[in-house]
């Protein structure tokens, strides 16, 4: 009896890794299709959230539109802190945190799409 509650207990823990990521690959899936395109605020659309299993990044796309639709506008110094000090309080993302997930951060232009105006990765070593 002994026997089974162990392996039963290492079976559950390799689960739990597993899920992890499945978990937050279907819940980036499920944001995106439920949520997005999301304002949000005046000049900020969040697109998709996307979940990279090799490197376990959770990774939030936006865009910016009007007046904040410019290279060099973003003070890249004042977003990565306001950035991270949201991540820092989030308690929603504590589990992949303690796993030591990364996130990313990508700001697209909408005036031409390909062109990325903010882009910051965030580590375990930084949260």
């Amino acid at each position: 009896m002994k026997h089974l509650f162990v392996i039963a207990a290492v079976l559950l823990l390799t689960a739990c890794q597993q899920s992890l990521d499945e978990k937050a690959a279907e819940e980036a899936r499920m944001y995106t299709r439920k949520n997005c395109p999301a304002r949000m605020a005046d000049n900020i659309i969040l697109d998709s959230m996307t979940f990279h299993q090799p490197t376990r990044t959770l990774h939030y796309h936006y865009t910016l539109t009007g007046t904040a639709d410019s290279v060099g506008l973003i003070n890249k110094e004042e977003a990565r802190s306001a950035l991270l000090t949201e991540l820092k309080n989030t308690t929603a993302m504590q589990a992949y945190k303690d796993e030591g997930f990364r996130f990313a951060y990508t700001y697209h232009s909408q005036k031409n799409p390909r062109e990325v105006l903010f882009k910051v990765v965030f580590t375990k070593q930084d949260y």
